[in-house]
């Protein structure tokens, strides 16, 4: 019974001394950590400490040796067996502190978390090694509406900033050279699936790990106590950034405010209609129909914003088809298992896709699920009518995620 009693009181002895803390608004807050490495593990591990009610963890990369040296969440042990990074952490986040709800996504930021996830949660934080998942989830969280807390790491240095809509942006802080080499990578999602596969091998240590991803949860906190950061009682780093450097030690906060008007990645999808009809198991001639019913519209196409639908792979010289009927997000590890087209060389020229970037009543492949072409659970899809562009949430889908509800 004390041992039930101690759980259910997590933190209270102790956080209730600080003036700012409220222990309801962290038990009930939901917080959304995208990278499960080593900036993810000691986040992740600060978060539950901090006693943060809901967490969603997401990586699509699995445990190696590697690891293991600046991961205090992982073992051996799963190493061996080849676990999913997010699976192990959740599993790991909940022994910490039983009396947390922790849920694993073993997929990509981008095409495996529904937009409904997003715009739930209180906080996103990006602890990510890539430009082109951040670019991602600036973009997804600008639709969302939510701050996102960027942290990178390297060598004995690191950097934390804030992100929020109308006051500044990843994307427009990126110099032209990296947004041309980005948007060549969202272009070609075989290139995003080669430099997935180098996350988690960023040269640095536990120590500047642990010093990065600890102000990033106190950013996330202050988030979590809007009222008070709304009354001055907080500053935050939304429009600035934190740099250490440990090699000849210094800190500093340095301006770092920059929002282009003409910059993609500044959309906020309002005016979302749920629709508790709506899942991504709903095949899409059924989803079609309940989109026109709900909406009172007579022609709906289905605008497929993270993902593309592909049919096949074509092999230019000879006209060969390869059938896929899968996202394009999927594409690379296809061509990786086919010794054939690895065999093709993409860098040639080889091979082109066929694909669908709009469904509508035209689609040859009707019996489809959402998800099979590439919509993920609880998402918010982009529609156009004869009335124009709207937003509609698969609102079935929040079994997946009752916390957030």
């Amino acid at each position: 019974m004390e041992n039930t009693e101690n759980r259910k009181k997590w933190g209270e002895d102790v956080f209730s001394l600080l003036s700012w803390f409220k222990m309801d608004k962290v038990k009930n807050a939901k917080v959304l950590v995208a990278g499960a490495g080593a900036l993810g593990n000691e986040a992740l591990k600060n978060l539950a400490l901090f006693g943060v009610g809901n967490i969603i963890v997401v990586d699509f990369d699995k445990i190696e040796y590697s690891n293991l040296t600046r991961s205090v969440l992982f073992r051996p042990e799963d190493a061996d067996k080849g676990l999913y990074k997010a699976d192990i952490a959740a599993k790991r986040l909940m022994e910490i502190n039983p009396t947390i709800n922790v849920i694993p996504v073993c997929g990509n930021l981008a095409t495996d978390v529904g937009l409904g996830v997003y715009r739930r949660v209180d906080v996103v934080l990006g602890c990510l090694d890539s430009l082109t998942a951040r670019t991602y989830l600036n973009r997804l969280s600008f639709r969302a509406g939510k701050v996102w807390i960027d942290g990178g790491i390297g060598n004995l240095e690191g950097q934390v900033s804030g992100y929020e809509m109308n006051e500044s942006c990843y994307e427009c802080s990126l110099m032209e050279e990296e947004v041309a080499d980005m948007e060549n990578r969202i272009m070609s999602c075989p290139a995003i699936g080669q430099e997935n596969e180098e996350a988690g091998r960023v040269p640095t240590t536990p120590v500047i790990t642990s010093i990065i991803a600890a102000i990033q949860v106190q950013e996330a906190m202050k988030i979590i106590h809007k009222e008070d950061l709304d009354k001055g009682v907080f500053t935050t780093l939304i429009g600035t950034m934190f740099n250490y450097e440990g090699m000849h030690p210094d800190a500093g906060i340095f301006d770092f405010k920059s929002y282009r008007k003409d910059c993609v990645s500044h959309e906020y999808w309002e005016d979302i209609v749920e629709i508790p009809q709506l899942s991504a198991d709903t095949k899409i001639s059924e989803a079609l129909d309940i989109i026109k019913k709900t909406m009172g519209v007579e022609n709906v196409e289905i605008n497929l914003r993270n993902d593309i639908f592909t049919e096949s792979l074509v092999v230019k010289s000879d006209n060969r088809k390869f059938k896929t009927m899968f996202p394009k997000s999927k594409i690379s590890d296809h061509i990786k298992s086919s010794k054939e087209l690895r065999d093709i060389s993409f860098l040639e020229g080889g091979l082109y896709i066929n694909e669908y970037e709009n469904i509508d009543q035209e689609f040859p492949f009707m019996d489809l699920t959402l998800k099979q072409i590439g919509i993920p659970y609880l998402d918010v899809i982009q529609i156009t009518t004869e009335k124009g562009y709207a937003y509609v949430e698969l609102t079935a889908d929040k079994k997946y995620y009752e916390f957030l509800f």
